[in-house]
């Protein structure tokens, strides 16, 4: 089995023009002009985001070359996919370091890229995702999987000004299959509560309340706590797609690969995800059923995501 590649001691911007990473870039991509494309706008967003250069090299690569040959575009603006720099503390045993902090890129599919994926199979008729508003839908059948109304907002400001009370998602194939899927806002926020290592649902609650500190404002960057409904809506959609829809091979790898840390195989090529440490489960309170009961009946699939510490970085805003 081929062994990911250490993380790079060298900058990115020396790491990019290394002979081993120009062949990475041009094997995975099989078009010149497109790798020399790729290495100069992904050069380009690693110079003006002094975040994203504290990361490894070899995960800045990854990720964005994983996103590339999705053909996902990744500008936050589109909400296709993401890099997220994000950081790891350092590990003592027996007052040793045993392992070294590190900052590293993560590669975060947005719930506009498992659209666009899901559209590209020409097998869905209909697909679509959104937040549910107080009033707008009422008495939800599981069974059926239908409510006995539906009246939307159609004023967009008041619309938005009003509170959201759940999540619905839905495709039609082309044959005719239909799947819909409704979680309440409280199942959804015992859903991140129980799955993201970096939300909190107490923490929430307290930051809506302005009750943080503008000094200890860093420690909530994670998209849950600055996107809710974005992250919510993604959720929805991994969790109806990957149940009921059909997944092909590059939908199958992106679902895979999302909220994971990409590293390239000089070996083989290959981008393969980081390793996780055992000792450091990427999921709290697994095992523990969540405290809100379910409207219906679906498995929490884990949401990954690790402690981001900086925005998105946008590589085609360029």
């Amino acid at each position: 089995m081929a062994k990911a590649m250490q993380p790079q001691k060298m900058r990115f911007s020396q790491a990019i023009q290394t002979t081993t990473y120009k062949n990475l870039v041009n094997n995975t991509l099989g078009d010149p002009v497109r790798a020399g494309r790729f290495i100069a706008n992904i050069t380009s967003a690693v110079a003006v985001n002094p975040e994203l250069q504290k990361c490894d090299a070899g995960t800045i690569l990854a990720g964005a070359l994983l996103g590339e040959s999705l053909n996902l575009q990744p500008s936050p603006q589109l909400g296709q996919f993401y890099l997220i720099p994000f950081e790891s503390k350092a590990k003592y045993k027996n007052g040793q370091m045993i392992k070294p902090a590190s900052v590293k890129a993560q590669f975060t599919l947005g719930y506009k890229g498992y659209i666009q994926l899901a559209l590209r199979t020409g097998q869905y008729k209909r697909l679509n995702v959104l937040e549910v508003k107080n009033g707008e839908l009422t008495g939800w059948d599981p069974f059926e999987e239908r409510f006995h109304e539906m009246h939307f907002i159609e004023d967009f400001e008041k619309r938005a000004s009003m509170p959201t009370v759940g999540y619905i998602a839905h495709f039609e194939y082309i044959n005719g299959f239909e799947k819909t899927l409704y979680w309440t806002a409280d199942q959804m926020m015992a859903h991140a509560d129980k799955y993201s290592p970096a939300f909190s649902a107490k923490a929430y609650q307290k930051l809506l309340n302005g009750e943080i500190p503008q000094e200890d404002m860093w420690k909530y960057s994670s998209f849950w706590y600055k996107d809710f409904d974005g992250m919510a809506k993604k959720t929805m959609l991994r969790q109806l797609i990957s149940k009921w829809g059909i997944m092909t091979v590059e939908m199958t790898t992106a679902y895979e690969r999302d909220g994971r840390v990409m590293m390239p195989d000089v070996a083989s090529g290959e981008l393969l995800p980081e390793v996780l440490d055992p000792a450091e489960p990427s999921q709290k309170n697994e095992a523990e059923p969540p405290k809100i009961e379910r409207t219906a009946k679906t498995m929490d699939l884990p949401e990954p995501e690790a402690d981001a510490v900086e925005e998105a970085v946008d590589l085609a805003a360029l």
